[in-house]
C-alpha cells in the first residue's frame, strides 16, 4: 500500500541509532530509517538532540513551499558552515536577500546561457590539457580532476578571471578540507564552539587560508574596479539592506558558497556520474554516439546542450540517485503540524532529497539507474516534490541552470576524446555533501 501524507510518527530509540550507526555510519542510518519509514516522518533519538526526518514530498512541501516562513536555516547544519560562509547567501534575512538577488543576476535565466556561452571555451581547453597531461590507460583522481576542469569553467564567470588557475587551486582544496572536517560539528549542533571537536584544528586552517587568498584579492578588485558580468563583479558593486556597499568579509563568505554550490558539488556530481555509468556501458555507448553526433569533431558550445538529450537526462538520474547535498536542515519557529504529527516550536527538522528520491511510491525500482525516469511525460506527471536534487522554495539553489548546462558540455566533450572506466568499487559516505568513502580512480584511455 502506498504510503499516504498523514502517516503516524516513526520512532527510531536510541539503541537503534547506535546500532545503525555502527553497521553503516549515518548514512547507512538514514538508508534504513528510510525504508522504514516509507515516507511518514521519522523521529531520531540522539540523547539530548532528537531531529524530525521529513522525506514525504507532502511533508517537503510543507515545509519549503507552503510554511516556508515557519522552518528556518537552523542550527545544525548552518550554525558550523556560518564560520566560513557568514550570513549573506547561507543565511536568511536582509543580508541574504541581498545576496541572493546579485547571484540571480548572475547566474541564472539569459545571465546563464551568456555565462555557459562564455565558459564553453574552458570546458575544450581543460579537457585538452588532461589529454595531454594522462598517458594511455593512466588512472587519475576522479574528484581532483572533475574539480580542475570546473574551477577551469567557474573561474572566469565567478571572479572574472582575476585569480591565477594556481591559486583558484589552492582555494577550492582548502574549502574542500574546511567542509570535510564539519561532520560532528552538524551531528552536534549543541556542543559550544569554545568545546575542541574532531575536525576544528583543520577546520581553522582552512578558513585562515581562504582568507589569506580572498581578501587580498577583494580589496585589490575594490582598488581597480572594472565593469563585468562576472559574480565577484557584481558583489563588488553589490548593495546591503541599507544601501551600503557589501564588506569585504561578506564578499568573501558569499564567494566560499559560492565554491561550494559551483566547484564541490559540480566536481561531486560528475565524479558520481562516472561511478553509475561504470555499470551500464549500453548508456555509455548512447551517450557517446550522441557527443560524437552533436559535437562532431568539434568545440563544444551552448547551444549543443539543448540537443544533448540523453546526456541531460543521465545527469538528472545522476542527481537523483547521489544527491550531493543529501541533508537539509530546518528549525520550527512555531509549533506546527506535519503529516499528522505534531512539531513543537524548536525542533529540528532534516530533509533528505536523498531519501525522498528512494520512495517507491514515486520512484518504481528506485535503486535502479534509469535516465528514461526523466522523459517530459514521467516528469510532467511526478509529484514536483518528489525531486529535488537543488532543494526548492526560496533557497533553491539559484545556480541549477548553469550546472546543467556545464555539465552537460563537460560530459559530451570527455566522451569524444576518452575511453573511460572506474578502478574498483566506489562506497558514498556521508558528510556535509555526499563523497566517495575512498579515492576514485578514473582509467582515461585517449580515443585517438
Amino acid at each position: 500500500m502506498p504510503m499516504r501524507a498523514d502517516s503516524r510518527l516513526h520512532t527510531v530509540s536510541f539503541g537503534q541509532v547506535l546500532s545503525g550507526l555502527r553497521a553503516g555510519g549515518p548514512l547507512g542510518l538514514m538508508e534504513r530509517t528510510g525504508q522504514q519509514a516509507q515516507g511518514a516522518p521519522a523521529r531520531l533519538d540522539l540523547g539530548a538532540f532528537r531531529p524530525l526526518l521529513v522525506t514525504h514530498p507532502d511533508h517537503v512541501r510543507h515545509v519549503l513551499r507552503d510554511r516556508g516562513e515557519n522552518y528556518r536555516r537552523g542550527a545544525m547544519m548552518w550554525k558550523p558552515l556560518g564560520r566560513l560562509t557568514g550570513l549573506g547567501i547561507a543565511g536568511e534575512g536582509p543580508r541574504w536577500q541581498a545576496s541572493r538577488g546579485l547571484w540571480c543576476k548572475g547566474l541564472s535565466g539569459r545571465s546563464a546561457h551568456a555565462a555557459v556561452e562564455a565558459t564553453a571555451p574552458s570546458i575544450a581547453g581543460a579537457v585538452t590539457d588532461l589529454e595531454q597531461r594522462v598517458a594511455a590507460g593512466a588512472t587519475v583522481d576522479a574528484v581532483a580532476e572533475m574539480t580542475r576542469i570546473v574551477l577551469r569553467i567557474v573561474n572566469p564567470v565567478f571572479f572574472g578571471s582575476r585569480i591565477p588557475q594556481s591559486q583558484c587551486d589552492r582555494l577550492a582544496a582548502a574549502v574542500t578540507v574546511a567542509f570535510g572536517s564539519l561532520l560532528w560539528r552538524m551531528a552536534l549542533p549543541f556542543v559550544p564552539l569554545a568545546v575542541p571537536m574532531p575536525g576544528d584544528r583543520a577546520f581553522g586552517r582552512a578558513t585562515r587560508t581562504v582568507n589569506e587568498i580572498l581578501l587580498p584579492l577583494i580589496r585589490r578588485a575594490r582598488r581597480t574596479p572594472r565593469s563585468g558580468t562576472d559574480l565577484m563583479s557584481l558583489l563588488l558593486g553589490g548593495r546591503d539592506a541599507e544601501g551600503r556597499p557589501l564588506s569585504d568579509e561578506h564578499i568573501a563568505q558569499d564567494v566560499v558558497a559560492l565554491f561550494v554550490a559551483g566547484s564541490e558539488s559540480s566536481a561531486l556530481t560528475l565524479t558520481w556520474l562516472w561511478v553509475a555509468l561504470q555499470e551500464h556501458p549500453g548508456v555509455v555507448a548512447e551517450l557517446r554516439r550522441e557527443a560524437d553526433d552533436v559535437l562532431a569533431g568539434g568545440p563544444p558550445r551552448r547551444e549543443h546542450v539543448r540537443e544533448l538529450v540523453l546526456t541531460r537526462r543521465v545527469l538528472a538520474e545522476v542527481c537523483r540517485l547521489y544527491t550531493v547535498a543529501w541533508a537539509v536542515p530546518r528549525t520550527a519557529a512555531a509549533e506546527d503540524v506535519i503529516g499528522g504529527v505534531r512539531v513543537p516550536a524548536g525542533t529540528t527538522l532534516v530533509l533528505s532529497p536523498y531519501l525522498t528520491h528512494r520512495l517507491p511510491e514515486f520512484w518504481e525500482h528506485p535503486l535502479r539507474f534509469d535516465p528514461d525516469r526523466f522523459t517530459e511525460e514521467r516528469v510532467r506527471n511526478r509529484h514536483p516534490l518528489a525531486y529535488l536534487p537543488f532543494g526548492d522554495g526560496p533557497h533553491q539553489c539559484v545556480g541549477q541552470s548553469f550546472f546543467l548546462q556545464e555539465a552537460a558540455l563537460v560530459v559530451a566533450t570527455m566522451l569524444t576524446r576518452f575511453h573511460i572506466a572506474v578502478a574498483g568499487r566506489v562506497v558514498p559516505r556521508a558528510s556535509v555533501a555526499l563523497r566517495p568513502r575512498d579515492r576514485v580512480g578514473l582509467v582515461l584511455t585517449p580515443r585517438r
